[in-house]
């Protein structure tokens, strides 16, 4: 039931206790001996054979075989439902034995098995380790197994700092988990947001010429020409870049502002340190921030002129892309007409399986365009969608429930 390689050593128990225990059996039975057994345990402080000593018990007052380990075919039908809630009362009682001494990780094994993460849930949320406690056995129940997977984050944030963190993100596939995913990166561009504010005020200070303390960091970035001379940056650049490049999943607000800032900042660098990236964003920073601004509602007519020049040369080279990131910037606007306009033009024989934004058919359908999808569809020699949306446009009913 439990990986005991996890778990401490048993304690030694002195042959007084087992005395004890064969003495309770003889003299009052099966039962009061098992209560005496669970109370040796509870003073041994042994939670773990304590919870099998308190599923013994009820295996005795059953009337079954006594060994708690022991095959569920022992029990007869009728006796399942209550043996479970045994189970579950008992799976309780040392879990929260277990948080109530701050083991987190172990109080996960016992309400993991009854199905009831909420209390661990609300011990993660409370967790505050020392300077010399080790946070990584919560870390892995908070972040590995779901139970609190934003506090899992700001545990590693805080306690190995901005790399670790990247490198957790990198690591997981949250494209399942939006939420989660936006949670991290506003984190992660507050945290260096703060982290290259500070230095960059640090380092016009020793220039002599220290700024204002609530100015800004774009503000900042003007105090001094020579700021960005002989190759200077004040944050590791691989940082800045992945950070960068992860804000354009962002929606609106003082996160995607931050990230803007960072993108200023970035641009500034000297071409040895922004590096290049792939089209459409070739000028890494100067493409992410004009990205950046569309979403904030800043020039985006401009932004999108700007994306938009990119796509023919990509489609030319077989690059689908550039146009994927138009489209998707469309999507972010609230504009699905103009993004279905734009697939159409684009991408209206490209395998949707392979596409980062929303297809010609899925636009169609949002939008109850049913003779588009079945012309795009036909397009792509797909006879199922392309029946699909002519029997949905001659289908009131049909139409309006797949929308």
């Amino acid at each position: 039931m439990f990986d005991t390689a996890e778990a401490p050593p048993p304690p030694s128990f002195a042959p007084a206790v087992f005395d004890r225990i064969q003495s309770a059996l003889e003299t009052d039975g099966p039962v009061a001996a098992v209560d005496r057994l669970c109370e040796e345990l509870r003073q041994a402080d042994d939670l773990q054979a304590y919870f099998y000593a308190k599923l013994m018990r009820k295996r005795v007052e059953l009337g079954v075989p006594p060994f708690p380990t022991g095959p569920a075919a022992d029990l007869p039908p009728e006796t399942h439902e209550t043996y479970e809630e045994t189970i579950r009362d008992v799976g309780r009682e040392v879990g929260q034995a277990y948080l109530d001494r701050g083991d987190i990780a172990r109080a996960w094994a016992f309400f993991r098995l009854i199905g009831e993460p909420e209390p661990v849930r609300q011990a993660l949320e409370a967790y505050q380790p020392g300077a010399d406690d080790d946070p990584y056995p919560a870390i892995e129940v908070a972040w590995q197994h779901a139970v609190h997977p934003q506090k899992g984050f700001d545990l590693v944030l805080d306690r190995n700092g901005v790399c670790s963190a990247i490198t957790m993100v990198h690591s997981s596939d949250l494209s399942t988990n939006p939420e989660l995913r936006t949670y991290c990166i506003r984190q992660l561009v507050n945290a260096l947001h703060a982290q290259l504010r500070e230095r960059v005020q640090n380092d016009l200070s020793a220039r002599g010429s220290p700024p204002p303390e609530e100015a800004a960091l774009a503000e900042l970035l003007t105090v001094r020409a020579d700021l960005f001379d002989e190759d200077t940056y004040h944050i590791d650049v691989s940082h800045l870049s992945s950070i960068a490049q992860m804000a354009l999943h962002l929606p609106p607000g003082p996160e995607l502002d931050r990230a803007r800032e960072l993108c200023l900042y970035g641009a500034r660098l000297s071409p040895s340190l922004k590096g290049s990236g792939d089209t459409p964003f070739e000028d890494t920073y100067a493409d992410y921030k004009i990205y950046l601004d569309i979403v904030a509602g800043e020039n985006a007519d401009a932004g999108l002129q700007h994306f938009r020049e990119k796509i023919t040369p990509g489609l030319e080279e077989g690059n689908s892309y550039p146009a994927e990131v138009f489209i998707n910037l469309l999507v972010k606007l609230d504009r699905p007409a103009d993004a279905l306009a734009a697939a159409k033009e684009f991408l209206p024989t490209t395998d949707d399986r392979q596409l980062t934004c929303p297809s010609v058919t899925e636009l169609a359908r949002q939008l109850g365009d049913f003779a588009t999808l079945a012309d795009a569809a036909r397009t792509r020699s797909d006879p199922v969608n392309y029946l699909a949306g002519l029997i949905a446009a001659r289908t009131p009913t049909a139409a309006k429930e797949s929308v």
